[in-house]
């Protein structure tokens, strides 16, 4: 006698592969109007080979240099500078900061380097900054972050030189960088939000109303095939979902999702991992390379979503940025802190970015102007003019001493985190 198992609850959540079938027909049907406007805006740049050969050649130090040359010649002396200072060692090894902060007993302890957790640092607005931060880590013996944010105007700074000198010290210094696309809501995509006097409006709908899909994606283009800008941010289901379309086509750009998305809870980060699923590539390769979280989980949140991720195989490719301080103006109710409890969470969930987007409160909160989100929106004029430069310059270089506090942190655990590799090694 044959026994049948009666099925359960959750096997109601099965999806039919019919399912896959009819989203398969409908991608493919030369008639699918998404489809075929976004394959028209591919076509103006070439077939995806051709797009990624050129973005090759734009993004190498040697065009980049070219680039500054003809935008910002004064720029090379830096460049040459980080260099030289990084190939004659200038900069602290990892061995030796850990002997910094623990002394001997560094030599004989094991750190868990397969769950390094990457230093972030945002928003990186103007080059001169990079090579601040880069005097103060040789002369304090301090660590420069492994990934750089930045959410400058991308035209303005296209036009002034600074786009290209930030790619190329990004280039010398071992570090990934993310550009956000002025294609990005705050540029008037919405006819009915005014600057900050609207900006509860943005949430009705965040950022890309109608065809900005298409102008994102053909704003990426540019600086991807212009530049060699690989990766940018992202902050709206559609352009999402376009990143994901880019990529599958065969085209190599990535992309962070924003705080601004709102993912806040596991189920949310295992819709927008079944996106990435469905459009990876047949190496399980993505296009999603970060996902910014919410101000608000906490690290059972977290630990849930390395769950997901694991069972979908994107452990290595998509890492989990988790913002440990925010701009004290702006943004979050402060005191924002969340060291400790990153601490409590990288000695066993890998592939974390530890994002400081201000300096550590008790500093930001006695400067005299602290760092407040509304900045990054400034045009490059306006601070010159308003004599707000070097207070800007200064909160920059806070947030750069509070990923230092975040290594000391870690390394006092015998946590391991990822600095910019070629100059700490």
């Amino acid at each position: 006698m044959t026994t049948t198992v009666a099925p359960t609850l959750q096997d109601r959540l099965a999806i039919p592969e019919d399912r896959l079938a009819d989203l398969n027909a409908f991608l493919l049907d030369p008639g699918t109007r998404v489809v075929e406007d976004l394959l028209a805006v591919v076509a103006r740049y070439g077939t995806p080979e051709e797009i990624n050969a050129r973005a090759r050649e734009a993004g190498t130090l040697t065009s980049l240099r070219e680039q500054v040359r003809r935008t910002r010649p004064e720029y090379l002396a830096d460049l040459d500078w980080l260099a030289a200072e990084r190939d004659r060692g200038a900069f602290v090894g990892i061995a030796d900061y850990r002997r910094g902060i623990l002394g001997d007993r560094a030599d004989g302890m094991t750190f868990r380097d397969d769950l390094a957790v990457t230093l972030e640092v945002s928003a990186l607005q103007y080059f001169p900054w990079v090579v601040a931060a880069a005097r103060r880590a040789i002369d304090g013996r301090s660590l420069m972050p492994g990934r750089w944010i930045r959410v400058r105007k991308m035209r303005e700074q296209e036009e002034d030189g600074d786009l290209a000198a930030v790619q190329a010290a990004m280039r010398i210094i071992g570090a990934s960088v993310v550009e956000t696309l002025d294609t990005k809501g705050t540029d008037g995509s919405n006819v009915h939000l005014d600057g900050p006097a609207t900006i509860t409006g943005y949430f009705g709908g965040v950022g890309e109303p109608n065809d900005h899909p298409l102008l994102w994606a053909d704003e990426l283009l540019h600086y991807y095939t212009t530049y060699g800008v690989s990766q940018v941010l992202n902050l709206n289901p559609g352009t999402v979902l376009v990143g994901y379309l880019l990529h599958r086509l065969g085209i190599d750009v990535s992309f962070k999702i924003s705080v601004f998305m709102g993912n806040d809870n596991p189920y949310a980060a295992l819709w927008t991992l079944i996106g990435a699923k469905l459009f990876a590539r047949d190496d399980g390769s993505s296009p999603l390379v970060g996902f910014n979280w919410s101000n608000s989980v906490d690290n059972a949140t977290i630990e849930n979503a390395a769950e997901i991720r694991r069972a979908l195989g994107f452990e290595p490719v998509v890492r989990f940025e988790h913002h440990i301080t925010e701009t004290w103006k702006s943004i979050v109710r402060q005191p924002y802190d969340r060291r400790a409890e990153l601490v409590e969470l990288a000695g066993h969930v890998a592939n974390i970015s530890a994002k400081h987007e201000g300096g550590d409160p008790g500093v930001d909160s006695n400067r005299a102007h602290p760092s407040d989100i509304l900045d990054y929106f400034r045009d490059k004029a306006e601070v010159v003019a308003s004599g707000d430069w070097d207070a800007l310059e200064a909160n920059f270089l806070d947030k750069v001493d509070a990923t230092n506090g975040t290594a000391r942190a870690l390394t006092e655990h015998g946590l391991s985190f990822v600095a910019a590799e070629a100059l700490h090694r």
